[in-house]
């Protein structure tokens, strides 16, 4: 009995997310928009699918004024994501942090706020459907529009040559690889056409840095107690890191490896640092950020 792979073409992945497609093409042609920021924007919507579905389709019969107006809302989100920009900033560019149009697309109240609080929950979700979904469906379009690329003649030239995008690597969702003709040599492993894109998230996502005072030793236990009692929840600390130090020194700093990405938020609470105590002990917290 012979088993035939199923194997993801260009052209039916492009069928399948024409919708997306004819989106992102209004974004990118019609408006001519910064294609590096509607992927994002593009990434944004798709992730936020998830819980309001149909969002995109809704969008695709909207006149050109409000589609483009639901990005600058889209933009305006993805810019609470960084956090080199104030929240006041943002916050003074809504009428009381509230997204109006988007608001009403999803049908439920929806904020600035609502970003900054879950900040790397977002990123993550943005991220995954950014490499995952974008840089596989978007790729001939984006040839067209940027300068010094041609989809034909670059099947012939430099097929396995990266797209340069613009503003790539980004500051909050660092690089991203497109490569023409990638999509061809997908093999599937679930879902439509077995494909089920899932979210990968390294350690580093899920990673708080994490300081303490001089003077006042504070022990692996006592991290993981008290953020199992903040959290609520047992077993939410993967690992704790501390600072390799000689037996009769003080660790002046850690690295905790939480279950979820969405602890993180749940800790910082949309700010850059949040201060814990334990014992007496003074413990900042803040999201660990790898610099190689």
């Amino acid at each position: 009995m012979s088993t035939s792979i199923n194997i993801v073409t260009e052209e039916k992945l492009h069928a399948f997310y024409k919708i997306d497609r004819d989106l992102f093409s209004r974004l990118v042609v019609s408006f001519m928009r910064d294609p590096a920021e509607s992927l994002l924007v593009m990434a944004l919507w798709l992730w936020l699918e998830k819980d309001y579905p149909n969002i995109i389709v809704k969008m695709l019969g909207l006149p050109d004024s409000i589609v483009n107006a639901l990005a600058d809302e889209a933009v305006l989100c993805l810019r609470c994501l960084d956090c080199s920009t104030s929240n006041s900033t943002l916050l003074c560019l809504a009428p009381n942090g509230r997204i109006v149009l988007t608001s009403r697309l999803m049908q439920k109240e929806i904020s600035l706020q609502m970003f900054i609080q879950n900040r790397y929950t977002t990123i993550s979700g943005v991220k995954n459907f950014l490499t995952n979904i974008c840089a596989r469906i978007f790729t001939d379009i984006l040839q067209s529009v940027l300068p010094g690329t041609n989809p034909v003649l670059s099947q012939f030239t430099h097929p396995q040559q990266p797209l340069v995008i613009p503003g790539f690597p980004h500051p909050v969702f660092g690089a991203l690889n497109i490569i023409p003709g990638f999509v061809a040599d997908f093999t599937p492993t679930g879902g439509l056409w077995g494909w089920n894109p899932s979210i990968e998230l390294s350690a580093d996502d899920r990673t708080m840095f994490l300081t303490f005072s001089r003077g006042f030793h504070v022990s692996v236990e006592e991290v993981k107690q008290l953020f199992s009692d903040v959290l609520g929840m047992e077993k939410c600390v993967e690992d704790v890191d501390m600072e390799n130090v000689p037996s009769d020194e003080q660790p002046l700093y850690a690295k905790m490896v939480l279950s979820s990405v969405t602890l993180v938020d749940k800790i910082l609470k949309g700010n850059r640092v949040s201060k814990f105590r334990i014992n007496g002990k003074h413990i900042w917290a803040r999201k660990y950020e790898r610099r190689d």
